[in-house]
């Protein structure tokens, strides 16, 4: 970067730079860790060479409580660095959709829009929901949210294919137990160089008036987007702003992140195993089941990890799965 030439071509230069940019966004917080870690091994000293037992008792305290946030911050790095693949490090689509089971389904696609949304608060990102349509008794058919975030897309593709609920349903009056379906799909949000080809005539843009919630102007202009993809049928919607240029924007963000995907899955030597871990959404196809009676356990049938706090789990805390999955997942990172 410091030869007299570097700016020459400016195109190498940016890619050079960003490179540089994003290896010391990796090394930087190991650094810091580094440096955590030799200020706590100090505090050891001080607290081994106190005479007084309250200060050297009020000393491993501190050490205790910094120790435990190193620990923590050492485990995320440590889970981010299986994220590698091209897309890892930026934001993510993600969508659900219900499956068999009807309002049963219904429901559980949206405790699992839910439970993605408490997470994503968990871990000080940013959503924006872009598209819901309800259920006809209860619940939501489908949703598109984008989640904005550090390596959002490379955590989230971890809860890709179709989730499975065991439950005594509220729906039933007489209390049976039913077992409900609901598929997820993420997508990385694409930056603009990655090229797309979109033509206008191969689009069928349609707007109509918002269905959600977000004030009266929404409700009552045509500001809603639905984009079809004519050559392979591939269908978007957004509704979230109410201004129809803005979501225009989004849908062809969601559209190019979908083409994408699509070309790239058409390139896979494994396409089959990818469809396979989704499939139909029902039965024999899960990737995860969340049981609340007889008993009560949350199992990913991919990687073995069990967790026996439901409730937890449905309120944002799959850390534990995503984990287990980035240590299993034996894909090259480019597959991702």
């Amino acid at each position: 970067m410091a030869a007299p030439d570097f700016w020459a071509d400016r195109d190498a230069a940016r890619e050079v730079i960003d490179r540089v940019s994003a290896l010391r966004g990796t090394i930087a917080p190991w650094d810091r860790l580094a440096g955590r870690v030799e200020e706590l091994g100090i505090l050891m000293e001080l607290a081994r060479e106190a005479a007084d037992p309250a200060e050297q008792a009020t000393a491993l305290a501190e050490v205790e409580g910094q120790l435990a946030e190193v620990e923590k911050s050492h485990a995320d790095l440590e889970l981010q660095s299986l994220l590698g693949g091209p897309h890892d490090a930026g934001n993510a689509i993600l969508s659900i959709h219900a499956g068999a089971g009807g309002t049963e389904s219904c429901d559980w696609a949206d405790m699992l829009l839910r439970m993605y949304r408490r997470w994503i608060e968990r871990r000080g990102f940013e959503e924006d929901v872009v598209d819901v349509l309800a259920g006809e008794e209860a619940g939501i058919r489908n949703a598109t949210m984008l989640v904005r975030g550090p390596y959002a897309y490379g955590y989230l593709f971890a809860e890709r294919g179709v989730h499975r609920l065991v439950r005594i349903s509220p729906f039933d009056s007489q209390k049976r137990r039913h077992t409900s379906f609901a598929s997820v799909d993420v997508l990385p949000e694409l930056p603009e160089d990655v090229a797309i080809e979109i033509r206008e005539e191969d689009l069928r843009i349609d707007t109509y008036r918002s269905s959600g919630a977000g004030g009266q102007h929404v409700n009552v202009t045509d500001s809603a987007v639905r984009m079809v993809h004519l050559p392979t049928g591939i269908v978007v919607q957004c509704q979230n702003e109410r201004s129809q240029h803005k979501n225009r924007a989004t849908a062809m963000k969601i559209l190019r992140a979908r083409l994408y995907e699509r070309q790239q899955e058409e390139r896979r030597e494994h396409m089959e195993k990818l469809h396979g871990e989704k499939g139909d959404i029902a039965w024999g196809n899960q990737i995860r089941s969340y049981v609340l009676q007889p008993y009560t356990m949350v199992k990913d049938h991919r990687t073995g990890c069990e967790v026996g706090n439901v409730h937890g789990v449905l309120d944002g805390e799959i850390d534990p799965f995503i984990q287990a999955y980035l240590n299993w997942d034996e894909r090259p990172v480019h597959d991702r």
